[in-house]
């Protein structure tokens, strides 16, 4: 009897090494850039366990348990799931916002944003920030994901644009505010609603209380702040409030930021008590308008066509068909010679860049939008990409406070990780065709 139950216990005990082992994946063989800015890890081995990552080393140190499953990224390099810390789910290339808000607002919730999500997750981001849709879609389609009912990164959604006045039309994802008491009432609203952060635009044209007064219930309400900084005095009243994050780099042709402007960055980037200052420059849209406009070719690829019903592409397609007419884009070429001048004063003075696109605005897809952003970076800036990659992993989720679940490929984290064959420090633009994709422990593509 002693036997039998001595044997039924080896039995019982190889059986659930086994199961055990059968939940393991193991990524074997490729260069690890892990997020946090070190050397590469090369013939690196990343464990995976259900969702999460539970071993990162190399095959000189790292053994691949008996019956994992086991994934080649030989010849690859391997990174964290990038972030696009600006998008606009509800907007997919169309030039013509007025008419695109009236068609598919109707839309927005169970087609247009739910296809835009799947795009940036096909291209390899796995983790976003949307900044200005309707707060109902917004936190819908968020939870959606969540819960694995439809494709896309993690969300974190600002739901409408808090601002002084919408725009005409536009007052289904635009509130404005009206006082300080109206401001903290919207931005409570938001919170209670569920969103991830705030967005903030035109703030000058609002009173300073009025701004002070957002940002003071955002942060009582654990909510970072996002706002516009294309004018200088956006700039100088979100300082003056403690907004967290700016985005964008100015709708100006003014060579470079004011000098006062500058003294007032690097004042605050001087207070590290208060945490790095971020800011989200969005270049590539309009740097590489021209090149666009001149080679449209680029129009024509496919991928952006994903999820999105046939008339909605057609209506895309036509509205683009003279890309160098488009009155959006007519100031581009004045400010683009600005671009790199303002990014490198905001490097200079201490200021935290993050990897954002404002994807979706005119002939900016979500399937190419975010690898753009870094090929700029790297290729025209000459910025190391290294900065730029941790720019778009590691530093957005620090920014968005979940750093100890993503960001990285660490012990513990969620196993959100994309590969792409060559050495992507060296050709930053191999990001354009992203090979794999692995979000929370499962391949995706």
């Amino acid at each position: 009897m002693k036997y039998r139950l001595l044997i039924l216990s080896i039995f019982s005990f190889l059986f659930v090494q086994h199961v055990s082992s059968q939940k393991i994946t193991a990524l074997v063989g490729g260069t690890l850039i892990d997020g946090f800015g070190g050397n590469p890890i090369h013939n690196s081995v990343i464990l995976i366990e259900n969702e999460k990552i539970i071993k990162v080393g190399h095959q000189g140190n790292t053994e691949v348990p008996s019956g994992a499953k086991i994934i080649s990224t030989e010849g690859m390099s391997v990174l964290p799931g990038l972030w696009d810390m600006h998008v606009h789910l509800m907007i997919n290339g169309h030039s013509n916002y007025s008419h695109w808000d009236t068609a598919y607002v109707n839309r927005f919730r169970d087609v247009i944003m739910p296809a835009s999500a799947h795009q940036l997750l096909m291209a390899g981001v796995t983790s976003a920030r949307d900044l200005g849709a309707p707060l109902k879609e917004s936190i819908d389609v968020r939870d959606k994901i969540n819960r694995g009912e439809i494709p896309g990164p993690t969300m974190y959604m600002s739901g409408p644009f808090i601002q002084h006045k919408p725009y005409p039309g536009t007052e289904a994802f635009r509130w404005g505010v009206n006082g300080t008491t109206d401001a903290r009432a919207k931005v409570k609203k938001l919170a209670d609603a569920g969103v991830d952060c705030i967005k903030l635009i035109d703030q000058d044209q609002m009173t300073q209380a009025e701004v002070d007064a957002v940002v003071d219930e955002a942060h009582k309400q654990n909510l970072t702040v996002v706002a516009h900084s294309h004018r200088p005095e956006e700039i100088r009243r979100g300082l003056k409030s403690g907004v967290d994050n700016f985005e964008h780099t100015g709708l100006s042709s003014a060579p470079e930021y004011p000098e006062d402007v500058m003294t007032m960055i690097k004042e605050r980037t001087a207070q590290m008590n208060l945490g790095p200052l971020y800011w989200t420059p969005t270049v590539e849209g309009l740097y590489n308008y021209e090149y666009v406009r001149d080679n449209p070719e680029k129009l024509d690829n496919d991928c952006w066509h994903l999820g999105l019903p046939q008339d909605v592409i057609d209506d895309i397609e036509q509205s683009i068909v003279y890309p160098g007419r488009l009155p959006y884009f007519q100031l581009t070429p004045v400010r683009k010679p600005t671009l790199e001048r303002k990014v490198k004063q905001l490097m200079d003075a201490g200021v935290v860049l993050l990897i954002g696109t404002d994807s979706g605005i005119p002939m900016k897809f979500h399937c190419q939008s975010t690898w753009n952003e870094l090929d700029v970076w790297v290729n025209e800036f000459d910025i190391d990409p290294m900065y730029a990659i941790k720019a778009a992993t590691y530093w957005p989720s620090k920014m968005m406070g979940v750093d100890d679940k993503y960001g990285t490929i660490s012990e513990g984290k969620y196993a959100d990780i994309i590969a792409v064959k060559g050495d992507v420090l060296r050709w930053i633009s191999l990001l354009q065709d992203v090979d794999m994709v692995i979000k929370h422990g499962k391949q995706v593509k």
